[in-house]
């Protein structure tokens, strides 16, 4: 989410509202949603069966056969012609048509110094010795800490770690350029990638969006091509992350032989909240510094050497609706302080965004056995009880491994009930913020290192990256592994993998 929605996922920790059971309804219309994706493909799945059978049976011509068959298209000219040009046009339409594979070539994610840790002691006494806060408000961080999830080894910026902060233009530079640009060169040293290859650069950050822009920094610091095709996200939170793959991908397809490199950060200096106003407090206790660097490519080339291969996106914005548009808020309290305001409604508008957004999903990934018992269970409610609960697909059959936003640990637990997870799906979510935090948009490629760093990725394996933002919005991103993908050199857990998974106090 953005740091503003993102702002939002963090709701989730103090907020005693609960995720919408998903059992109790289910919208026909975004199941209409998810057909209309999957029929935009019905070319390919239509040809796909049609070459399969001539294969078949021209595997089992014998010589006489395929002599027979040049004799009589030998006194048949035009309906060779004619053949040869519906065969020619529909290849051409097919070719001209089909989207192009986007691979993930690799990734990085910044690892903070060490010096940049934030214990829970020392968070308390920072705050108390800043003045800005009263009693009331230092004891509602105390509490919000504690069942944060977070342990003792995430990450605060610099000007945070001084009494009083110093939270000025130049600070908040630096904590862009220290991640933005370490999550860069760690990136360029692990696939080789020349900055001038680089073609497209999608940046995305919430709250910190200086002139010139972020993308423009690194343009600059990398001396990139002059007719790059350069793109600066601004205000859309915790799920910008999937927003700006859903970009780069489209950039991809119309832009040949071509690298995109996409960077998900959130700056935290100049978006520390000073006041008393207890809806805007709580992302003073879950965001830290966190950013990652990706690494696109439409090159056929590139599938030997890339880790995974887009499936799908599918995007959800529910900012029509008044309440899901207000819920994560950015303004000024009653003396003047900017933050982010989180609504009491934020975890049940969080819940039907994402019914929204896997209800489209399902039809685009679920095996046909899931999808026939939802369906018919769906009609028996509609026809004949409307009490008959639907029923909701096991995501589990779609996907080996999910990496959910680490917002805060209330969603976690309310997503792991409501998609009957088991706790090894969410593990990667749980020990991502207690290890860095909420990292926003960045966090769903700290889990997906995490996976990796535990040796779990196998060829083949699918993946479902599912982010919250402000808005109110629900992004999700596909991915399938296309070997036994091993972690890449200054993995963010190379230091501390074998400490984890850590057992949790609830």
């Amino acid at each position: 989410m953005n740091t503003g929605e993102s702002r939002g996922a963090g709701v989730q920790i103090q907020q005693s509202r609960r995720l919408p059971d998903f059992l109790q309804s289910v919208n026909l219309k975004y199941v209409k949603l998810g057909y209309q994706y999957l029929m935009t493909h019905l070319l390919t799945l239509l040809l796909v069966p049609l070459m399969a059978v001539i294969i078949i049976q021209a595997s089992q011509m014998n010589p006489d056969d395929v002599q027979q068959l040049w004799l009589h298209l030998k006194y048949n000219l035009v309906s060779v012609i004619i053949c040869s040009a519906f065969l020619v046009f529909g290849s051409t339409v097919y070719i001209m048509t089909r989207p192009r594979s986007i691979y993930l070539v690799d990734y990085s994610c910044y690892r903070p110094p060490s010096h940049l840790q934030v214990r829970y002691k020392q968070f308390m006494e920072h705050s108390r010795l800043t003045g800005d806060f009263d009693e009331s408000s230092l004891e509602f961080q105390r509490k919000i800490l504690e069942r944060s999830g977070l342990g003792e080894e995430t990450y605060a910026p610099q000007a945070m770690h001084y009494i009083p902060p110093r939270p000025s233009m130049a600070a908040a530079r630096e904590e862009a350029e220290q991640v933005m640009f370490g999550a860069l060169d760690n990136l360029c040293a692990n696939t080789n990638v020349k900055p001038k290859d680089i073609g497209i650069l999608v940046v995305n950050c919430s709250l910190f969006n200086p002139t010139p822009s972020l993308s423009a920094m690194i343009i600059n610091k990398y001396k990139l091509r002059g007719n790059i095709k350069s793109f600066n996200l601004g205000g859309m939170g915790c799920s910008a992350g999937v927003i700006a793959i859903d970009l780069a991908k489209d950039m991809l397809q119309v832009h040949r032989n071509t690298y995109a490199v996409v960077v998900s950060t959130e700056n935290i200096t100049q978006n520390w909240y000073f006041g008393n106003k207890k809806s805007m407090l709580i992302p003073n206790c879950l965001f830290r510094v966190g950013g990652a660097a990706i690494l696109l490519s439409n090159k056929a080339k590139d599938r030997r050497r890339a880790k995974y291969k887009l499936v799908h996106v599918v995007r959800t914005h529910n900012g029509a609706d008044d309440n899901a548009f207000k819920c994560v808020y950015q303004e000024q309290d009653d003396v003047g302080k900017i933050g982010v305001s989180l609504s009491k409604d934020l975890m049940a508008i969080a819940g039907l965004a994402l019914k929204t957004n896997i209800t489209t999903l399902g039809p685009l990934v679920l095996p046909i056995s899931e999808q026939l018992l939802f369906f018919a269970t769906l009609v028996s409610k509609m026809l004949f009880n409307a009490k008959i609960k639907p029923y909701i697909p096991d995501f589990k059959l779609a996907f080996e491994h999910f990496c959910i936003h680490a917002g805060g640990r209330a969603v976690i637990d309310e997503l792991e009930k409501n998609l009957q997870l088991l706790p090894v799906h969410v593990e990667a979510s749980r020990m991502t913020l207690h290890r860095f935090g909420n990292t926003s948009s960045s966090s769903i490629w700290y889990e997906l290192a995490y996976t990796e760093a535990k040796g779990r990725m196998r060829k083949g394996h699918r993946v479902w990256q599912i982010a919250f933002g402000s808005g109110f919005k629900c992004n999700s991103a596909v991915w399938q592994a296309l070997q036994n993908v091993k972690p890449s050199p200054n993995s963010p857990w190379e230091d501390c993998i074998h400490r984890y998974p850590v057992k949790l106090v609830l």
